[in-house]
């Protein structure tokens, strides 16, 4: 796809249902110019005409409105997480149609990956879809479709986007789950300020960053940009692998909490799930576990506001997603710029968003190729 019928879809995403006439004055491209990657793009089924017509009081041909065709494609998205894999289908807007969770139990790498090549055909087959690509995320540093690190799983060097494009005979790319949630803002996220500066933090097992800087997304050299694990909180001294303590990996992954929380006695077993399921029932000990990790995590996100600066920094933690009171007590750990800090835009469906969006920001971004 060209970068001028990328221009037009981009401008589809944003306004439509949206008239040609107008996408040329908001692009400054000529109609002319955008007739012809319509088609192209209509050719493609990625954008269609739609019934509803915008009002026109001179004479004339009536403008027919254009917009994103959801019907036609889809793509899949598989997301690894600590304790569980999820496939998911999302459509050409970012809407999560369909998805399922699968527990794990810390696999090893090629045990992990030859399962996920199981099941996606599957998966497909039961919902009567052909994706357009197929987008792996997970946490941890990824660097050219490589999962280089995870230290939650234990894995390093694992070259996931290789091994599943060969088993599953389609092109699968690979991204951190930080970054392609950044595109995701980006790109269907409430806050425009997102489109050019932004920084995604994301607490979860793996705790890590994104940081988007002139509408780019700053990957750094071997995918390392956004490792922030080791940022050092205060008044926190639990022990992290490196030696240190209070550690923000250390102090606030889920890991953590549920294990906290079964040494407790809160949960039986240290399943976040059943951690948030006793915070949602008022169990006010789980509560205030979910309350003291958010004021950690909003001491990084203002450390993360004073060095980076960005316009809006995001925040996927599932205490401020959950559980009453914690989005509250995270950001009254950030002074001046309380307004820049929001929840992110996807709530529970935030892991499928992650993983179909390291596809769709290609798409939109014009790289990748249809036939």
């Amino acid at each position: 796809m060209s970068r001028t019928a990328a221009t037009v879809l981009r401008s589809v995403l944003d306004h439509g249902p949206v008239a040609r006439s107008t996408i040329a004055r908001l692009t400054g491209l000529s109609a002319a110019t955008v007739t012809k990657q319509y088609a192209e793009l209509a050719e493609r089924g990625l954008v269609r005409e739609v019934d509803a017509r915008v009002p026109r009081v001179t004479i004339g041909r009536p403008h027919v409105p254009v917009d994103i065709d959801v019907d036609r494609h889809v793509v899949c998205g598989v997301h690894i997480a600590y304790g569980h894999t999820t496939l998911a289908l999302v459509d050409l807007r970012g809407r999560v149609l369909a998805e399922e969770r699968e527990p794990h139990r810390r696999p090893d790498a090629a045990k992990a990956l030859r399962r996920i090549a199981e099941r996606v055909p599957a998966f497909l087959r039961r919902h009567d879809r052909v994706p357009i690509g197929v987008g792996l995320a997970t946490g941890g540093r990824i660097d050219d479709g490589t999962i280089v690190e995870h230290s939650q799983l234990g894995w390093k060097d694992v070259p996931a986007g290789q091994f599943l494009t060969t088993a599953l005979d389609m092109a699968v790319q690979v991204e951190s789950h930080s970054r392609a949630l950044a595109r995701a803002e980006q790109l269907f996220g409430a806050d425009p300020r997102a489109r050019t500066s932004l920084v995604h933090l994301f607490v979860g097992n793996v705790v890590d960053a994104a940081i988007v800087t002139g509408g780019s997304v700053h990957s750094g050299p071997g995918g390392a940009a956004g490792e922030i694990a080791h940022l050092r909180l205060r008044d926190d001294d639990t022990p992290c692998p490196c030696g240190r303590r209070g550690c923000l990996e250390a102090a606030t992954s889920n890991r953590t909490l549920a294990e906290r929380a079964a040494r407790l006695g809160i949960i039986a077993e240290p399943l976040l799930d059943l951690l948030i399921e006793a915070g949602r029932r008022g169990d006010q000990r789980a509560v205030e576990l979910f309350r003291r990790r958010s004021r950690l995590v909003g001491q990084a996100a203002q450390l993360l506001l004073d060095v980076i600066n960005p316009e809006v920094l995001v925040v996927v933690e599932a205490g401020a997603i959950l559980i009453p009171g914690c989005w509250n007590e995270l950001t009254a750990e950030i002074h001046e710029r309380k307004g820049d800090v929001i929840q992110t835009s996807f709530g529970s469906d935030v892991l499928s968003v992650a993983a179909g969006s390291v596809v769709l920001s290609d798409i939109y971004g014009g790289t990748t190729y249809f036939p």
